[in-house]
């Protein structure tokens, strides 16, 4: 009798359309609907990271994630790049180091005002983490931190309490890290391994291509331990359809591909067919606060 498990935790990051791009929130209040009936047909809970600029926009949205039981966690304050540059972004330079446990603070303090829950789950924009953020999140009384990209660091396939002196090395913090689930089976392509990440594929290739890389890295996973923790990150804003471009005061900003390719109703049912996968294969599904728990 096969008694691994495997640990499925959905993230959602509630932020402003197509990332840092834009300053609408269309996405946040019309795709966030879309995503709670999803997890409502499976009765499935979700961890929702809300920036404290997206809730202050959208307290609705607060609101329905609280009342469908789902968890609320912390995406930072501005969508901002609080950690280390994994690769550059123009004009989204990495805050000061010693900037960092404040601007934390201030970002939990304002999702506790306005969800009247203190967050106890964390996600950097972009996956860039580092030793000064984990270390500020340890201090806050954060449980979990969702930041770990898998497909760069490769290190740690499983959850770890990381060190205080390298968040990437296993320590003695009581903080739990959470690697993102990245296809390490496959040979990478990019210069950052991009192209083994789960964020987008399960739209831009389909939940069937990711259920197979899913297999294949669970298979890894019990090869290691009794259990796989899979973790995936997807935004309110890919489930209503996003533009290829936008104009604004002072430019107009073309997007890649990846970004607006099948957002919308294809989305939508992308997600329903990967989590009957899941759910097809056993997999318990909760939020990332549950697991932290019941570890």
């Amino acid at each position: 009798m096969n008694t691994k498990r495997i640990i499925v935790l959905f993230g959602f990051d509630m932020e402003s359309d197509v990332g840092s791009w834009t300053t609408n929130y269309n996405g946040l209040k019309q795709g966030t609907p879309k995503i709670l009936k999803i997890l409502k047909k499976y009765n499935v809970k979700a961890t929702f990271f809300f920036t404290g600029e997206a809730a202050k926009a959208s307290p609705e949205s607060v609101e329905l994630v609280k009342e469908d039981g789902h968890e609320i966690g912390c995406h930072t304050l501005y969508h901002e790049t609080v950690g280390d540059e994994i690769f550059p972004i123009p004009f989204m330079n990495p805050i000061m180091k010693n900037e960092v446990k404040d601007r934390l603070h201030a970002a939990t303090e304002t999702i506790k005002r306005i969800s009247n829950v203190r967050p106890a789950s964390f996600r950097t924009p972009r996956l860039f983490c580092s030793t000064e953020v984990i270390n500020s999140l340890e201090e806050l009384g954060y449980l979990i931190d969702a930041s770990y990209p898998l497909y760069y660091y490769k290190k740690q396939l499983l959850p770890y309490h990381p060190s205080k002196r390298d968040w990437t090395e296993k320590g003695n913090l009581d903080i739990l890290e959470i690697p993102n689930f990245a296809d390490m089976t496959i040979r990478s392509k990019d210069r950052f391994g991009r192209d083994r990440d789960q964020w987008p594929k399960f739209r831009t290739e389909g939940a069937e291509t990711l259920l197979k890389g899913i297999d294949r890295m669970t298979k890894l996973m019990h090869r290691k331990s009794d259990e796989a923790v899979l973790c995936f990150y997807m935004h309110p804003w890919e489930f209503i359809p996003m533009p290829r471009s936008i104009k604004t005061a002072e430019a107009s900003i073309s997007f890649k591909e990846f970004l607006w390719k099948n957002t919308g109703n294809y989305a939508c049912r992308q997600l329903d067919k990967l989590i009957r996968g899941l759910v097809d294969r056993g997999s318990e599904i909760m939020s990332m606060k549950e697991y932290a728990e019941n570890r």
